[in-house]
């Protein structure tokens, strides 16, 4: 399969028109027709008859809500615009909150598909107000007819049909994706309550922001849950808990809650609702003034030396797979596991591809890559980069190094001074996620956000295999 951006111009091209990037947005326009058997002239991806349809329909009405909604500082928002990928055994439509501290996830599985394709392709379309209305007055008894296409979106039942055109994606969801499926892959399961203690646990959601704390336990008193302000013996972490309450849309739908996360990075959670024929996925960043596209999850795969070369070997072997095996790709691109990890992590940071945390594994979705937009999107990646190319990076011995600080007419907050006056700080590279650095970036954040520069610095002299080279300036 060549690259994306061929594909939408090339000879004999069943594209209108090719996907573009631009200050105001993505503008999806090749990839509905991209399968893994070549370009194809339908316009639609996916269509069929609904088994479960008040599922989906309410599914579809709270990433509505979700992408419309501004969790930390409540203000309006127009945005209603999922991206749908159709994998051939299931459809994902995926929304960021307006203020970039929510992702969410619709799946809809074969099962919950009767006399009808699930197809292969990508596109981004609008719910507006009619559409809102029309899925809102979906009953569970009736018959719903959904088509997912290159320009457009059709819900068709007995009593109405409404149609959504494709719109621009929010530039700012291309970063959000990669941190997304590099903070999730991390992640593990911490706990597991069925649809009762679900819905119990929906009911006690605050539905706002709460000044002088953000975040909420879930304990259980016997088979009761209770949501406190409080940590206690088992209790399970949920920062920002008012950001789950538009699953109470599906509250009646709910089979079950599972909650994921790392209880030692501090990285948010992903709260997860299996339903009929589905499931709907919501991820949560660690404060809720926080969002996905400044987390910097994937900041140390994106400075390893053959990432982007290794990406682009990677990008062929995608076929909108709901599930990427990294030992297939390993065998086919002929790359060790790390590389093959690296190469993934700089096509999520492109939005090509996400992390299902129920499957454990990759999957894919096509959005153009643009090689130069990823480095633009880390600039702790490009001023790396920059350390190492002035010769800011000095190894010490072992894996300490000594990085000179761009500050200095003074000394900065936990700086060291060399023998020549020049201020800098100290760096250990004890590995990724252990690494420590001296400068007031970390000593803010941690590594709860991706390293530092200096660390990255460090890193990629190191990888490069040049620090040996670097003459050792030893700091007093």
């Amino acid at each position: 399969m060549q690259a994306s951006q061929d594909l939408a111009t090339g000879p004999g091209s069943a594209f209108a028109s090719p996907s573009t990037v631009d200050g105001t947005g993505m503008h999806l326009g090749l990839a509905p027709a991209l399968t893994p058997d070549g370009l194809v002239a339908s316009a639609s991806f996916f269509h069929g008859f609904l088994t479960q349809p008040q599922v989906y329909a309410r599914g579809l009405l709270a990433l509505a809500e979700i992408t419309a909604t501004r969790y930390f500082q409540y203000t309006p928002s127009h945005l209603r615009d999922p991206v749908f990928t159709a994998h051939g055994d299931r459809l994902r439509a995926e929304v960021f909150s307006a203020c970039n501290g929510v992702a969410a996830r619709l799946d809809l599985h074969a099962c919950a598909v009767d006399g009808g394709e699930i197809g292969r392709g990508t596109t981004n379309v609008d719910l507006g107000e009619t559409m809102k209305s029309a899925l809102a007055q979906v009953r569970a008894e009736q018959l719903m007819h959904l088509d997912v296409g290159r320009e457009q979106v059709t819900v068709s039942t007995l009593d109405r049909t409404e149609t959504e055109r494709k719109v621009e994606m929010p530039a700012r969801w291309i970063p959000a994706f990669g941190n997304l499926a590099g903070i999730h892959r991390g992640f593990e399961q911490l706990a597991s309550y069925d649809g009762a203690t679900a819905r119990r646990i929906l009911g006690q959601l605050p539905v706002s922001y709460r000044s002088g704390t953000d975040a909420s336990w879930i304990s259980m008193h016997g088979r009761m849950p209770r949501l406190t302000d409080r940590p206690g013996p088992g209790a399970v972490r949920i920062p920002g808990a008012h950001r789950l309450v538009a699953a109470r849309r599906l509250l009646t739908h709910l089979q079950g809650m599972e909650v994921y996360g790392d209880p030692d990075a501090g990285r948010g959670v992903v709260v997860e609702f299996p339903l009929p024929g589905g499931r709907l996925s919501l991820g949560l960043t660690e404060q809720s003034w926080r969002g996905f596209s400044g987390e910097g999850a994937l900041l140390v795969s994106l400075s390893a030396p053959q990432a982007a070369v290794d990406a682009d070997v990677l990008s062929t072997l995608l076929a909108f797979e709901p599930v990427i095996e990294v030992p297939r790709m390993m065998r086919e691109a002929a790359l060790p596991e790390q590389r093959v990890l690296d190469g993934l992590a700089v096509l999520a940071a492109s939005g090509r591809v996400g992390w299902d945390l129920a499957q454990q594994a990759y999957y894919h979705r096509e959005l153009p890559h643009d090689p130069s937009r990823v480095e633009r999107d880390h600039p702790r990646v490009r001023s790396a980069r920059r350390l190492v190319a002035q010769g800011a990076v000095h190894h010490r011995e072992g894996d300490r190094f000594w990085v000179e600080s761009s500050q200095q007419d003074e000394i900065p907050a936990g700086a060291t001074t060399d023998a020549d006056g020049r201020h800098g700080y100290d760096v250990n590279l004890r590995g990724p996620g252990a690494d420590t650095c001296a400068c007031p970036w970390v000593a803010q954040e941690g590594l709860s956000r991706g390293p530092c520069k200096h660390i990255l610095a460090a890193r990629i002299l190191t990888e490069d295999g040049t620090y040996a080279l670097v003459d050792d300036h030893q700091p007093v």
